[in-house]
């Protein structure tokens, strides 16, 4: 099943590519936003199902600054560092015995359609699988990990690496919350939706040119084996996000490194996802 947020209401993806506004075919039984249903996200599933075979407005008449973040306000934003072992080679680092955690603000996500302000600093890409919450708990096993998922979409994990490395200490969540560095979209995909949901191919381009190409099948620690490490410390609650790291091609780790500038289109794909496309543009000035 996939599912939408247009125009800040959630909507069905039919088999067909038309859209279904929930809140509207049930009546109000739902919310129309769709951060309010993953607290019903059982419950909204066996609804959805059946408005499968509705009609509904199609996919390709949708307006792209419409498609919204389908997961617009977590409560938690996990974010998993160096999660493959090339990413950790690229940034001449070892590769992790436990999840490196961090955060990313909840100001910084953003959709999946747009421009994003470009900061002082140097800049950089990490295409990324995102995980969304749809039932939560603690002490998950991870081979029941993925029926605690809503769904998956794709993500950026933008990183301003200057103040990144700045300080005594790594400034992770700092560096990688400014707005617009957390964007996600376009859709959200139930795991069943995938023939493997730990084999899906990821990428960006930038200007047309392929930066990052990878599967999250290379993953250190893949989705299960995070929710299941992430919630033996913390609940894990519905619509939380967890950005699961990202494969080799980032710009810190290229000889010569390169960063994102002004006027750049940064395109992100996840298979059976879709792609978001954003333009880089230069922040104002305050």
């Amino acid at each position: 099943m996939r599912l939408a947020n247009i125009s800040d209401r959630l909507s069905l993806v039919t088999a067909d590519d038309e859209l279904i506004d929930i809140a509207q075919e049930t009546g109000g039984r739902f919310s129309p936003r769709i951060q309010d249903c993953y607290d019903r996200w059982d419950e909204l599933l066996e609804v959805a199902a059946t408005l499968d075979g509705t009609a509904g407005r199609p996919l390709a008449d949708v307006a792209l600054h419409e498609f919204g973040n389908p997961a617009p306000q977590p409560r938690q934003v996990f974010a998993i560092g160096l999660n493959y072992a090339d990413h950790a080679a690229e940034a001449s680092l070892p590769v992790p015995e436990d999840l490196t955690v961090f955060t990313k603000f909840a100001t910084s996500l953003a959709g999946p359609y747009g421009t994003i302000p470009l900061p002082p600093g140097t800049v950089d890409w990490e295409v990324e699988l995102v995980a969304i919450i749809g039932r939560g708990g603690r002490h998950i096993p991870a081979d029941r990990a993925w029926s605690y998922v809503a769904g998956v979409s794709v993500g950026q994990d933008l990183s301003e690496r200057t103040l990144q490395a700045a300080g005594p200490a790594p400034q992770y969540s700092l560096a990688k919350s400014f707005p617009g560095f957390g964007p996600i979209g376009p859709l959200l995909a139930t795991p069943d939706e995938f023939e493997d949901p730990d084999n899906i191919e990821l990428g960006c381009s930038i200007n047309g040119e392929q930066v990052q190409k990878g599967s999250t099948s290379d993953m250190v620690f893949p989705v299960p084996e995070i929710i299941a490490r992430l919630s033996r410390i913390t609940p894990l609650l519905p619509g939380d996000v967890i950005f699961t790291g990202t494969p080799p091609g980032v710009g810190v780790g290229r000889t010569p490194q390169r960063f994102l500038t002004p006027g750049d289109e940064l395109v992100t794909y996840l298979r059976g996802v879709g792609e978001m496309r954003h333009r880089i543009q230069a922040m104002e000035q305050q």
